[in-house]
């Protein structure tokens, strides 16, 4: 088959590395000007330089770069630190005795704050083929990750938020390993969560968590705190103050050397035409795929993951300096924008095909 590599110099020039790293899915590599960034934040800290109204100014520039990735206002945003505290966030919003369905061998960070959250919340577990089809009456909330981890596979989301429209059932998305090779519009689910560190190629501890206004009145800011408040910078201590009236009511105390990191590697990303990047990274990834002998997905990946139970394909790949991963007794590779055709040949010599 023809090889497709879409024109992506700027991007794959963001970054020092990235030959043979295949890892993205497993954490996205700095591009260089986030490297910097840190980098010089770090040493004017050290000078004794800390600005926390420009740290401030940073977050909200980030925030608003993801609601550009995802397509929704700035205000459905909320920014976090991790995909679970999220997620135990839109657990508030199930009724007592509620269901929440959601695929089997899912994320455990999008599954455990469920099963943990008592009032009688059930958690029912179905293949992932079968999400939309199992939504019914009883379903309170459909939660599942728009790529899985563990395969790489791509779920029908328009199945699974049409059927969870017609029961009258939330939506809830993990878009961690999605956002930054796939299109994303995250008005299209009641809430979606992300985690900036994998494919976003920003440094961990910055999550984000888009939310339609809807759903932000049936939640509760249970990790509400100075952040949180309508002026953080007038609700520093105490009780006695107004939350934010959107998304930022449910906002934590930002990490602020990682935003500092995360502010340009979000910028490249809004800067790309996702289709172009899309159609470059399932690419690359199809045309592994196919010349590995493995099946094509009805819905394209940029991840590609195959039966690999003692972890010897792994070992190939790592000792030819791949970087890779294994996966619930499978090898995981994956293709970002920084990969291109030769990173293909590097992984395929390295598994003697």
């Amino acid at each position: 088959m023809h090889l497709v590599t879409a024109p992506l110099p700027t991007a794959r020039t963001a970054f020092d590395g990235g030959r043979g790293y295949l890892a993205a899915c497993t954490t996205g590599l700095p591009p260089r000007a986030a490297r910097d960034a840190v980098i010089a934040d770090v040493e004017a800290a050290a000078r004794g330089h800390v600005d926390l109204a420009a740290y401030s100014a940073t977050v909200e520039r980030t925030r608003a770069l993801f609601a550009q990735l995802v397509s929704v206002d700035a205000g459905r945003v909320a920014i976090a630190s991790q995909a679970s505290a999220c997620a135990a966030l839109i657990a508030t919003a199930v009724p007592d005795g509620g269901e929440v369905l959601v695929p089997e061998c899912d994320f455990s960070s999008i599954v455990m704050p469920f099963v943990q959250a008592g009032r009688g919340i059930r958690v029912r577990a179905v293949p992932l083929d079968a999400l939309a089809g199992a939504i019914d009456a009883r379903t309170s909330l459909v939660a599942f990750s728009l790529v899985q981890s563990a395969t790489g596979a791509v779920a029908d989301a328009d199945a699974i938020v049409a059927a969870a429209r017609r029961h009258g059932a939330r939506t809830f998305c993990d878009a961690t390993q999605a956002v930054g090779w796939l299109p994303v519009a995250a008005s299209g689910f009641d809430a979606v969560v992300c985690h900036a560190y994998k494919w976003l190629c920003a440094p961990r501890g910055v999550a984000f968590l888009a939310v339609g206004a809807d759903l932000q009145r049936e939640m509760r800011p249970i990790a509400a705190g100075w952040y949180a408040g309508a002026d953080p910078w007038i609700s520093c201590y105490g009780g006695e103050f107004d939350l934010a009236d959107d998304a930022r009511r449910f906002d934590v105390s930002p990490a602020w050397q990682a935003f500092v990191g995360a502010e340009p590697a979000l910028a490249l990303f809004a800067s790309l035409d996702s289709a172009a990047v899309w159609k470059h990274t399932t690419g690359l990834a199809t045309e592994f795929r196919t010349r590995m002998g493995l099946p094509l997905p009805e819905r394209p990946s940029a991840i590609v993951t195959w039966d690999d139970p003692d972890g010897c394909d792994l070992a190939r790949l790592t000792l030819a300096g791949i970087a890779a991963s294994g996966r619930s007794g499978r090898a995981r590779v994956g293709f970002h924008v920084f990969n291109d055709a030769e990173d293909v040949e590097l992984a395929l010599h390295a598994l003697g095909r």
